[in-house]
């Protein structure tokens, strides 16, 4: 199964960074995120699409179904081949799922249990978007909350996009859990590539130079 690694930023200046890596898939938004950035999210999401190639996922705020509806649409519009929507795993927002995931690619985020999971699946969601280390603080183990949606994911459509990440060691804990896709922020992306002992080996070659 194809697995990708995202930023989880909306800073610009990080997509920008993680793209010039050359093996970043694409970045994740929340409304925290863009608040964080300080500018009009519109403005921001356009500038993020011209960073990276790949998906930037944007979360949708609005409460009413109907309006919900149209903030998601006009979000795509900005960049149809790019934007994903990120949307909470509500009865409501499930049902939003299912009318739009059709025509655009849809996430069910904030996914608390594997049985969101699965209707998130039955939606039409291309993901399902579990928080590990707040699960972990809120729920004892966001770990087998990650293996409970394996598993009843496994044969769907659906694959698991793991968020709220704090450390490498959480990083690869998750993907053996069974998540094919990983959302980081860039410091972890970048500690994720470094370990002492390789340092060691580079200085220990470097004498044979």
């Amino acid at each position: 199964m194809d697995m990708a690694l995202y930023l989880d930023s909306a800073l610009p200046e990080e997509a920008r960074r993680a793209a010039a890596l050359g093996f970043v898939a694409g970045i994740t938004t929340n409304p925290a995120l863009i608040a964080q950035a300080g500018r009009p999210r519109e403005e921001l999401v356009a500038e993020l699409c011209r960073a990276v190639r790949g998906p930037v996922f944007v979360q949708l705020v609005s409460a009413e179904d109907s309006e919900a509806e149209a903030e998601g649409r006009a979000l795509h519009a900005l960049s149809p081949s790019q934007v994903h929507l990120k949307v909470p795993c509500t009865l409501e927002g499930l049902r939003l799922i299912a009318r739009l995931s059709a025509q655009i690619p849809c996430a069910a985020t904030a996914v608390y249990s594997p049985a969101q999971a699965w209707l998130a699946a039955q939606a039409g969601a291309r993901y399902a978007i579990p928080y590990v280390n707040r699960a972990t603080r809120l729920l004892g183990d966001g770990l087998a909350l990650v293996r409970g949606m394996a598993g009843v994911l496994a044969g769907t459509p659906a694959a698991i996009l793991a968020a709220s990440i704090k450390t490498p060691e959480e990083a690869a804990a998750t993907l053996a859990a069974g998540a094919q896709h990983l959302t980081l922020p860039l410091g972890v992306i970048e500690a994720m590539a470094e370990h002492p002992l390789t340092r060691q080996a580079i200085e220990e070659f470097a004498k044979y130079g």
